[in-house]
């Protein structure tokens, strides 16, 4: 990655992780497009390692408001859907992968704006888990499934509970691509480089996560990556 490849992309994790720390998602939507257009081969590999203390972080901070049951469930459905995001990793070429990501992202941020208000029970928690897991491990972007079955709970629950799932999801992943040996050494250190960006964003999102209205927030954040998907299958 160039100079000046590395320093948009401190940025854009610095934006992600602190809107992710904030209202609880964005964090893959925003940053998966511009990595995408960027090197799109450090996908996914590179969201996940970032995403893994980010969302260890903000579960930790907000651990009193975490849905312990739901949690549960959606982590078995994720367990069974990251073998589909293997799969679609073993069949789909890597020049294909913008389309996929940009496809993925402008569906998401769709069903997820255009959604009608439900009270999720166990089996959408699984399901929304399953789906998660093909996505995230394919992509990288994961969240607005999760964001889906959550979007109507306090945002401390939305935070915490879909914080915790991210963490045992991504963990999952991480470790099953590297046993199918996917993972690549420029992945890793692109995602070391770009570590203190995301402490940044982090650190300032806890300063105002308290403060700010989480639905506005969730709007802005879905419209930039509604922008950014378009953006990423025009450029694929």
């Amino acid at each position: 990655m160039s100079m000046a490849a590395l320093a948009v992309a401190a940025v854009a994790v610095t934006v992600a992780s602190f809107v992710q720390g904030t209202t609880g998602l964005g964090f893959a939507l925003i940053l998966a497009p511009v990595i995408g257009i960027l090197q799109p081969n450090l996908l996914p590999v590179f969201l996940l390692m970032l995403m893994i203390p980010l969302n260890a972080y903000i579960a930790w901070r907000e651990r009193g408001s975490l849905d312990t049951s739901g949690a549960g469930w959606v982590t078995g459905g994720r367990f069974v859907g990251t073998f589909g995001g293997l799969w679609v990793l073993a069949v789909i070429p890597m020049g294909k992968l913008n389309l996929l990501i940009g496809t993925a992202t402008v569906l998401a941020v769709l069903i997820t704006l255009l959604a009608p208000a439900f009270t999720p029970g166990r089996r959408a928690f699984v399901t929304a888990g399953a789906i998660t897991g093909v996505a995230e491990t394919a992509t990288g972007v994961g969240g607005p499934p999760l964001a889906l079955v959550y979007q109507h709970r306090p945002a401390p629950v939305l935070r915490s509970t879909v914080a915790i799932c991210f963490v045992a999801g991504e963990v999952i992943s991480l470790s099953l691509l590297l046993a199918t040996g996917t993972v690549q050494a420029q992945q890793l250190r692109s995602a070391a480089l770009l570590l203190p960006a995301l402490v940044v964003g982090a650190v300032l999102s806890r300063y105002v996560h308290h403060r700010l209205d989480g639905a506005w927030m969730r709007r802005v954040v879905l419209a930039f990556a509604l922008v950014s998907g378009l953006t990423l299958l025009f450029a694929g």
